[in-house]
């Protein structure tokens, strides 16, 4: 395993990243949950890295980088991942998002299409909202004492009830990365998915795309992962029988569909 390193991108803001695997192979970016840090993606790493340079990073506001004031937008978010790519000399790179990763794969694809070679977007959307319930939670996060409220709350929503009551190994190793979430980093970041449609524009995805979606996602349905697919010329869909977070719930199939797509 590689350590943790750090750039420091346009705003200031300080956003962690980290590699696995041969320097010489293609790079994939692996782009995760809010709420989560790049080790939501640890299950997937040693089959990845098998073929590819895995670049992992920290969104702003979580994990390893730096935190922020105020609301993040999608557009900082994307601009984020095109700096990190500068700063490492990286070009054109394949991208793999899940979650707010996925808006932010949507974004890249729309803004800046010469540095995606192939676009992966896992139990994802064009928009969620309403925007008043997310603002609702998003003052609900900053009032709260701890994360523990919130915590459950995602539990709950990325597994399926039995796998969260059983409190395996899986979902004690999550609870403690929701709880180590900073509040304000966790606050921006709603702020991010509340201001984001991206309904209208993803159509002008023009790289060749896979959309994986979970049929049980009650994050994300299943009719948003169909949408986005049908949205985007020549879009393959794969339909895992996931919850939200289809990558640890499903790792194999997982795995086997990414490889599918970008071998």
């Amino acid at each position: 395993m590689s350590e943790l390193n750090f750039v420091t991108v346009g705003d200031g803001t300080r956003i962690a990243y980290r590699f696995d695997g041969d320097a010489k192979k293609p790079v994939l970016v692996l782009s995760n949950s809010i709420a989560t840090t790049l080790h939501m993606w640890d299950g997937q790493i040693a089959e990845l890295s098998k073929h590819f340079r895995v670049l992992r990073y920290d969104f702003r506001g979580h994990g390893g980088s730096s935190v922020p004031a105020g609301a993040y937008s999608l557009d900082r978010l994307g601009r984020d991942v095109t700096e990190l790519l500068d700063a490492l000399g990286l070009g054109r790179v394949h991208f793999l998002g899940l979650s707010l990763g996925g808006f932010v794969g949507q974004w890249l694809g729309v803004r800046a299409p010469e540095r995606i070679d192939r676009l992966i977007l896992a139990n994802s959307s064009s928009h969620l909202g309403p925007a008043s319930y997310i603002d609702e939670r998003i003052v609900a996060t900053l009032q709260a004492p701890d994360m523990a409220e919130n915590a459950e709350a995602f539990l709950a929503n990325w597994f399926p009830a039995a796998m969260v009551a059983a409190n395996g190994l899986v979902i004690q190793e999550f609870r403690a990365m929701l709880l180590s979430i900073d509040r304000r980093g966790l606050a921006g970041l709603f702020a991010a998915v509340r201001d984001s449609d991206l309904r209208r524009i993803v159509t002008l995805v023009s790289r060749p795309t896979l959309v994986i979606a979970g049929r049980y996602d009650t994050v994300t349905a299943l009719s948003h992962s169909e949408e986005i697919a049908a949205s985007i010329q020549g879009a393959k869909l794969v339909v895992l029988p996931a919850v939200h977070l289809s990558n640890v719930e499903y790792p194999a199939e997982f795995v086997e569909a990414v490889l599918g797509f970008l071998r």
